[in-house]
């Protein structure tokens, strides 16, 4: 059995490893996203920038021969980067910006195998095209918070899921934590995917 490491507070990726018999340590790697000094990166290569940066900011911290999981998502839409929206006011408008629209969402992976001393970094990213949303629903989901602290103002699996109707990728990803991408990486470093349940 590995000891899988969460380099996160973010209860859709713990829920994401838990759905699929995986109990990870989480260690939350306090990373300020929006204070990086990344502005110069694509959408897609700062997601992958984070994930490692998240990863190796609780390195000290994880127990000899475990795996560490960090990850990043981001919302590309035209060509900006759309993080969290954190207020309300950012949450309305980017409502109304992506109603009818879509936009690609990036979720960085960062692996790091402290017994072999191996580091891997991948993205997943899928498109996400949404429904036309009138006023009164764009009000409703935003009074509820769930925007205000996710990736690109919006979740798969929350409550805006009505409005997302069509996916062109991995489901997972789009929550934060690519399963088959990280199955691919855990491979690739010679355990088996069995090897990270909790028995």
């Amino acid at each position: 059995m590995v000891d899988l490491i969460l380099a996160s507070a973010s209860p859709s990726r713990l829920r994401l490893l838990e759905s699929v018999g995986i109990t990870p340590k989480v260690i939350v790697s306090g990373v300020n996203e929006e204070a990086v000094g990344f502005e110069s990166l694509t959408p897609a290569e700062l997601v992958v920038a984070l994930a490692i940066l998240k990863a190796h900011t609780i390195k000290d911290k994880a127990p000899v021969n475990s795996l560490i999981i960090g990850c990043d998502s981001t919302f590309e839409f035209e060509g900006k980067s759309l993080g969290k929206p954190e207020t309300k006011e950012n949450a309305i408008k980017r409502c109304k910006q992506l109603s009818g629209k879509s936009g690609y969402l990036h979720t960085g992976h960062c692996l790091i195998d402290l017994k072999q001393g191996i580091e891997l970094s991948e993205k997943s990213t899928s498109k996400v095209i949404f429904a036309q949303m009138s006023d009164e629903e764009i009000s409703d989901y935003v009074n509820s918070g769930e925007p205000l602290q996710v990736a690109g103002g919006f979740t798969l699996d929350g409550l805006s899921s009505p409005f997302i109707t069509k996916i062109e990728g991995d489901p997972s990803g789009i929550i934060g934590l690519s399963l088959p991408l990280l199955r691919k990486m855990i491979i690739s470093l010679g355990y088996s995917w069995p090897e990270l349940k909790n028995r």
